[in-house]
């Protein structure tokens, strides 16, 4: 017997499923993976191809030692936003430690590569691919441009530097294509972090985690990365060979493009960042955060003198120390308030014992 009542019913059911709120952690996780992740790795694989063509033509001498070194920074700028968004594959397998070596608290940069360059075989792509990863990476990219003795620009010098140039700008070009290919695949991290449950995450509250612990292991590398020179860990003794990048004076720049990739994942793109989850009577914690943030960026903004220069007196210390208690605040957000509002546990991070 039709019944046109119960009929009505069951259709409306239905249209109410379908019209029902999405999971608002999926859809964080899925915005932030394709909003915020995917474009800085698609632009880190576009920095480390310009490398590839810029040492080529460097040492072909269709480039100048300005130009060449300018594509570097670029390029570590790249690295450095990426930092902060380490999960997956580039998380995995010290990959990381292949694009960038630090802390470097020996000079085993400037070691290894004098070795490779002096040894009887020349460098090429495999050679590279089978050596240390301490000098696979932009450390050793940067010391030869910046640090080796005369100058790359000298012909000799050229002769004995550029066929590691050329093999490591090779090699960072095919590691980030592949991670980005990684990505892109079927079953990789952008499907993984958009649709649930699968192989790597039961639900979406596991991506936001693992999102949450990337950013607080980023938020405490910072300080590392900014503390370790001061010599927080020194005894106060300035360490200024110890900071990332330190060669090309890029050490603030690097802290300031990985500073601002955190707050992106935080704000997110339409709002659909971390901050996004948290409910309204959470908003005293956002506006925690957000000036957490903001004194951060405006304490690196008005920094006008490189790191090696605010090291060596005491006004620029006390600019440096102030930044750091600054970075220090959105950490502690990061790993406790918000962290509780989000129920997530977060156990150990990457750089426990060090």
């Amino acid at each position: 017997m039709f019944r046109p009542k119960l009929l009505f019913t069951s259709l409306a059911a239905l249209a109410l499923g379908a019209c029902s709120p999405q999971d608002p952690q999926a859809v964080t996780s899925a915005a932030i993976a394709k909003q915020v992740i995917l474009p800085t790795y698609s632009r880190w694989v576009e920095a480390d191809r310009q490398l590839a063509v810029s040492a080529m033509a460097f040492c072909e001498g269709k480039q100048d030692l300005d130009t060449a070194r300018a594509d570097f920074l670029h390029a570590q700028r790249a690295w450095a936003e990426l930092q902060p968004l380490l999960i997956g594959p580039l998380a995995e397998g010290n990959r990381a430690w292949s694009v960038q070596f630090w802390p470097d608290k020996k000079n085993l940069v400037g070691r290894q590569v004098e070795q490779l360059v002096n040894a009887d075989k020349p460098v090429d792509a495999a050679s590279l691919a089978k050596a240390s990863v301490v000098v696979q990476g932009l450390s050793a990219y940067e010391y030869i441009l910046f640090d080796s003795k005369p100058e790359i620009a000298n012909a000799e010098q050229k002769a004995r530097y550029c066929p590691l140039l050329v093999a490591i700008s090779a090699h960072q070009k095919a590691l980030a294509e592949d991670i980005l290919k990684g990505w892109n695949s079927k079953e990789g991290m952008l499907a993984q972090m958009s649709e649930f449950p699968n192989q790597r995450y039961a639900d979406s509250h596991e991506a936001i985690a693992d999102l949450l612990r990337a950013q607080v292991t980023a938020l405490d590398t910072l300080k590392k990365k900014l503390g370790t020179p001061m010599g927080r860990q020194s005894k106060g003794i300035a360490q200024p060979f110890q900071a990332e990048a330190w060669r090309s004076n890029a050490s603030l720049k690097s802290l300031e493009g990985s500073l601002k990739a955190a707050q992106t994942v935080w704000t997110g793109v339409d709002n659909k960042g971390l901050r996004g989850l948290l409910p309204s009577e959470q908003k005293p914690l956002i506006e925690k955060i957000d000036a957490a943030y903001a004194d951060s960026v405006r304490r690196l903004d008005a920094l006008t003198q490189p790191l090696s220069a605010l090291l060596t007196d005491d006004s620029g210390r006390q600019q440096l120390n102030a930044l750091y208690d600054s970075l220090n605040v959105i950490h502690r957000l990061h790993e406790g308030e918000l962290a509780r509002a989000l129920n997530i546990q977060l156990g150990f991070n990457a750089n426990d014992g060090d």
